[in-house]
């Protein structure tokens, strides 16, 4: 039997805990827990590309369409995103106070829009302004926001309101089921641990601090309850080059990755945590979306490419008409192998019939180019 080094160890566990075999949707969402959401479509939401990458079948856009029948709800962990209503329990009651102090919202405007939401039974942010008129205040982020917008927000937090469906993006709301007994915080915290490292493990230890303190924004309470579940919890560890890796307790999965290619969303599990990503891939990728274009190296919103269990390079991926046109960077050479640009094929005609597209131009044929890029240091 071949040896493994630590690095090759870490990063095959990392594929089989994150990736696992291809289910239905409500499988995969109770096996995940989470979904992380993001409003850009190049050429299709986060959400989906994480799916499509564990969902048998999945199509663009599902988790929209089927949401309302789906057990899940929109919600902040440590990210915005999609939670089955078994984590959403861990994440409430949410202290009100403390909500209301970081949302700079008045309770007579929270009151005034709660009401209105009763009164409705389910209310677009216009329809809410269309009863109460518009006012805004300063956001977050230094602009201005809607007044009543900002208070469905608030009361989205809190657990009052739930996300119903969406309108071209926006968030329809209603109220909230009533909430069974609260979890106790002790149960609240294990779950919320259980579930970080379901997601991310294995993960550099300073990288789970990170994501517990992200977790516990706006409910201080559970603060010190998820230390304490830190501590008691059976996990295992392995140094890498001075990082200690965290997993939970068990034999992780060693075996060899099928030699698929897949293009994963860069807030997919497998590529969420950056240090992870490069300390076990031996590269640094960057989510670019944001970044003026003169000073890319990657691209707007390339998918990093998983060839078995490494990460050797990117794609950007555009639809034209019928032709889905795909634009490939590697961090080293480009395989040479017959079976790499067999599963590029199969991949990418995956990704074709994911976005209900007629037919894909396969690199070198045609409109996809492909371009190597040399490794960073």
């Amino acid at each position: 039997m071949v040896r493994l080094s630590p690095r090759a160890q870490l990063r095959r566990h990392a594929f089989h805990q994150t990736l696992g075999p291809r289910a239905t949707l409500p499988a995969v969402l109770r096996r995940l827990g989470y979904v992380q959401a993001d409003p850009i479509q190049a050429p299709a939401r986060a959400q989906d590309l994480i799916l499509v990458q564990r969902v048998e079948g999945y199509r663009a856009g599902e988790l929209e369409r089927r949401y309302s029948k789906l057990d899940c709800a929109e919600e902040r962990l440590h990210n915005y995103g999609f939670v089955t209503g078994a984590v959403r329990r861990l994440l409430h009651p949410r202290p009100r106070a403390v909500a209301h102090a970081a949302w700079k919202t008045s309770a007579p405007m929270v009151a005034r829009v709660r009401a209105v939401v009763e009164e409705l039974g389910e209310a677009h942010p216009r329809a809410v302004e269309g009863v109460l008129g518009r006012s805004s205040s300063v956001n977050f982020w230094g602009g201005k926001s809607s007044d009543t917008t900002r208070a469905l927000e608030l009361l989205h937090f809190l657990g009052d309101l739930r996300v119903l469906r969406r309108e071209k993006g926006v968030r329809v709301y209603g109220m909230a089921p009533p909430e069974p007994e609260p979890l106790d915080l002790a149960t609240r915290a294990d779950g919320i641990l259980a579930l970080l490292l379901r997601q991310y493990a294995p993960l550099p230890e300073v990288s789970l601090r990170y994501l517990l303190r992200l977790s516990v924004y706006g409910n201080p309470d559970l603060k010190v309850a998820l230390q304490e579940a830190v501590r008691r919890a059976p996990l295992r560890s392995l140094e890498l080059d001075g990082v200690r890796y965290l997993w939970p307790d068990g034999e992780p999965a060693l075996e060899e990755a099928p030699r698929e290619v897949r293009l994963l969303a860069p807030f997919d599990p497998l590529v969420w945590d950056r240090q992870r990503f490069e300390q076990l891939h031996g590269w640094a990728y960057r989510f670019e979306a944001y970044t003026p274009e003169s000073q890319r190296r990657f691209g707007y919103y390339a998918l990093p490419l998983c060839w078995g269990d490494a990460v050797i390079g990117w794609a950007n991926l555009r639809r034209e008409g019928e032709e889905l046109h795909a634009e490939l960077g590697f961090a080293g050479k480009k395989p040479g192998s017959r079976a790499f640009d067999r599963a590029l094929e199969e991949e990418l005609e995956r990704l074709r019939v994911f976005l209900v597209e007629p037919r894909v131009t396969p690199p070198g044929a045609g409109g996809a180019r492909a371009r190597s890029a040399a490794r960073r240091g």
